[in-house]
């Protein structure tokens, strides 16, 4: 077959293409209601009328401004150095280095997951689902808040012999982060895209000095220690077992790159500006999160002694082995970091809650999904939002073990909703693919292996989240995560069957000119 002939078919297609994408945006007009009418050329009013939403936001966000919010939450670089325990216990030098295969498989999962928020930016999913991601958010939300207050509370322990780390006094520290959360996100919410591009600065810069204080001043291991020296101190045998249990410390610094997800109802052109946001969030955050990450096991000497640090955070340590002052200087810097990232998670967190509570999933959805008029947020979800961080904080005064399981509850609520959604995708892909509709976003033919991959990664991850860090299981060591889920989709059951079946709408039921759609996609 000629070149010429070849590009004739391609071009064939592309015209196809395109003809089916005008025939869908035509349809959406024709079968939307009064409300749902929209100019043709304003692809966000058009990508809300298609899934039969309204929104009350204000689009503040631009693709930049969003790419600066979704790097900040995600923080994969902070996120290793302040929560990183679990690792050097179960895998040691050479067992942290995983965060690279983890890297490869989220990478996997989240290509798809931005097809998906292309294809229907501003939309959410099932009951069962809807529960288990504001859960997931509601969790994040808390635990970055958590290390963020605890962190300030190790800072003042490294630097006061006589000061004693006690459950009261940390969940003061968080309750002073979440009141500050809230001010930024009520009070400076217009603001808000200005005040995240500059604290992205800060982020993009800030792993500069660590590194370079790390490898500079800190004693060093051998270099082999890094690539070789794996450890097992929780008892897990054999040391591959012990491996995949630590590596939930690296998995959590790879998540919450779906941030700007939840805030594509206030981001201008969202269809393409959300997936590029977390596109070059992952993909900036993974490559400095590869230099941090070999910069910090090659100054840790002595595994036992970082973890038997009276401040709770073995990066604390291991950095005032370097520079014993010039540690409070990048401490500061990575609380200031911190804080602006709690603040883009408070953000997602209460707009999704937000978007639930307006598609009837939750009680109270009435004052929940309220905006007030001249409002630029849903400024009654971001008070909730605070609450239920505060309200978690002050689990933490009675039990570590209790607040840590709630926290753990995040990894696995998040991986049960990517699996699900993903996997939705790649069902109708291998069944019926001409029923998805057109996205701004396209994985091309490569997607529905990259869907299945993605698919097998996240269940593959599930079933390790669940393990305890410890072989001898007690009520302090187990894992209360898989627990916790299991009761939370029971509770979304029983609400679904005795209350939510009746008001709830999936976002299939609401897409404007579906059936349409799909018949002049059957009869040609």
């Amino acid at each position: 077959m000629s070149s010429t002939h070849v590009s004739g078919l391609n071009r064939n297609d592309k015209e196809a293409d395109l003809e089916l994408k005008q025939l869908y945006h035509n349809t959406i007009k024709q079968c939307g209601d009064s409300s749902a009418q929209v100019a043709s050329d304003d692809q966000d009013q058009e990508d809300m009328a298609r899934m039969g939403k309204k929104t009350d936001l204000k689009r503040i966000f631009r693709q930049s401004s969003m790419i600066a919010f979704t790097c900040i939450v995600q923080a994969t670089w902070q996120v290793f150095l302040l929560a990183n325990t679990q690792g050097l216990t179960n895998g040691g030098h050479a067992g942290r280095r995983l965060v690279e295969d983890n890297i490869i498989g989220k990478a996997a999962e989240y290509i798809p997951s931005t097809f998906v928020r292309s294809l229907a930016p501003g939309s959410r999913s099932s009951l069962h689902l809807r529960w288990m991601s504001t859960l997931s958010w509601q969790a994040t939300a808390a635990g970055a808040t958590f290390v963020d207050g605890t962190f300030i509370q190790g800072i003042i322990a490294a630097y006061t012999p006589h000061y004693t780390i006690q459950g009261w006094k940390g969940t003061l520290f968080v309750i002073a982060v979440t009141l500050i959360v809230g001010i930024m996100n009520v009070v400076f919410a217009r603001a808000l895209p200005q005040i995240q591009k500059f604290m992205a600065i800060l982020f993009g810069l800030g792993w500069i000095p660590v590194v370079v204080v790390l490898i500079a001043l800190a004693p060093h291991p051998d270099a082999s220690v890094v690539f070789t020296s794996f450890t097992s101190d929780q008892g897990w045998t054999p040391i591959g077992l012990s491996v995949m249990v630590g590596q939930i410390s690296s998995l959590y610094s790879l998540v919450s790159f779906d941030a700007a997800a939840h805030m594509s109802e206030e981001v201008r052109k969202a269809g393409l500006a959300v997936p590029r946001a977390m596109m070059w969030s992952y993909t900036a955050n993974a490559i400095v999160g590869i230099v941090v990450v070999f910069a910090y096991l090659y100054s840790i000497v002595n595994i036992q002694d970082a973890l038997s640090s009276p401040t709770g955070f073995p990066f604390l340590y291991v950095c005032q082995d370097a520079t014993y002052y010039g540690t409070l200087p990048i401490a500061i810097l990575l609380v200031i970091i911190a804080t602006a990232g709690c603040t883009g998670c408070n953000a997602s967190a209460s707009r999704e809650t937000f978007a639930f509570a307006r598609d009837d999933g939750l009680p109270f959805k009435s004052w929940i999904s309220k905006v007030q008029p001249g409002s630029l947020i849903p400024r009654n979800s971001v008070i909730l939002t605070c609450a239920i961080t505060i309200l978690l904080a002050l689990i933490n005064i009675g039990s570590t073990v209790a607040f840590n399981a709630i926290i753990s509850l995040q990894l696995i609520a998040l991986m049960a909703t990517y699996c699900t959604s993903i996997g939705c995708v790649f069902y109708r892909r291998i069944t019926d693919e001409h029923c998805l509709p057109p996205a701004q976003w396209s994985l091309g033919s490569a997607g529905k292996y990259i869907n299945a991959f993605a698919f097998v990664y996240s269940l593959y991850l599930m079933f390790w989240i669940g393990w305890p860090p410890a072989r001898d299981v007690t009520p302090v060591t187990f894992n209360w995560a898989a627990v916790l889920f299991a009761a939370v989709f029971i509770v979304s059951l029983v609400f679904y069957y005795a209350n939510g079946r009746k008001f709830y709408r999936g976002p299939v039921t609401s897409v404007q000119g579906r059936d349409s759609w799909n018949m002049r996609i059957v009869h040609g």
